[in-house]
């Protein structure tokens, strides 16, 4: 069954952020993922919700995305994330 992370991102270093996009994209791919949504428009349709910055991935699991998260490859851009960006990410099973 598909899963989804559902990413909220306040860039703070956006030079840093930029050398962050283009390996994290390669990670997202090698472990069957791909991009939904990136930094497009985003509009609160309730409450008082603030979207900045938000991001859709799909994976066909998500034992898969939390193996993306966890994985070697991704552990240094996820501490350059960290660095340069504050992030609200959260991981939804599909239906």
């Amino acid at each position: 069954m598909a899963a989804y992370v559902i990413v909220n991102i306040v860039v703070e270093d956006a030079a840093s952020y930029e050398e962050y996009k283009g390996p994290a994209a390669a990670t997202v791919t090698a472990y069957g993922g791909r991009y939904l949504a990136r930094g497009g428009a985003a509009e609160a349709l309730e409450g008082n919700w603030k979207p900045r910055r938000m991001v859709v991935l799909e994976f066909p699991s998500a034992a898969r995305a939390r193996e993306w998260w966890s994985s070697a490859e991704y552990a240094p851009l996820k501490a350059l994330r960290q660095r340069c960006a504050s992030t609200e990410m959260v991981l939804v099973e599909g239906i």
